[in-house]
């Protein structure tokens, strides 16, 4: 298990836009499992929406994407490198993040070559679904 601190000895992410808060479960290279508790005092509830307060399903699959950096860049060979976004497909979101839900990051390697990658990414409160896609990487 990794702590916010160790996460950000992995990536560059920091507050606010650190949207892992501690990852359960890490397979180098292939798999990793976080944690992101949604809080009403996000800042971006300010704006989304102020009348009914809704995570930003991009952020969703940004808090995928940083769990997947962890797993790409705990691999020895990656270590001190970033991941960048190269691309997003098959992204269906199913149900409304709220303040008060805790989202399960889940991320496994699906493919893997050289510096680019793909990764499949779903996140669920409890064991519903609410964010899935295919998420493509470099690292960089």
């Amino acid at each position: 298990m990794l702590d916010s601190n160790q996460i950000q000895e992995i990536i560059p992410h920091r507050y606010p836009f650190l949207l892992v808060d501690k990852i359960l479960e890490l397979e180098p290279g292939k798999k990793a499992v976080g944690l992101k508790a949604v809080t009403a005092s996000e800042y971006y509830f300010q704006g989304h929406f102020p009348q009914e307060h809704v995570m930003p399903g991009v952020l969703i699959i940004e808090a995928l994407a940083q769990a997947g950096a962890v797993c790409i860049l705990s691999v020895d060979a990656n270590k001190g490198k970033t991941a960048y976004f190269a691309g997003i497909n098959k992204a269906r979101f199913k149900t409304k993040v709220k303040p008060g839900d805790v989202l399960t990051l889940e991320v496994e390697i699906i493919k893997s070559k050289a510096s680019i990658g793909i990764g499949s990414a779903i996140a669920k409160i409890g064991d519903k679904v609410a964010v899935e896609a295919e998420l493509m990487f470099a690292i960089g």
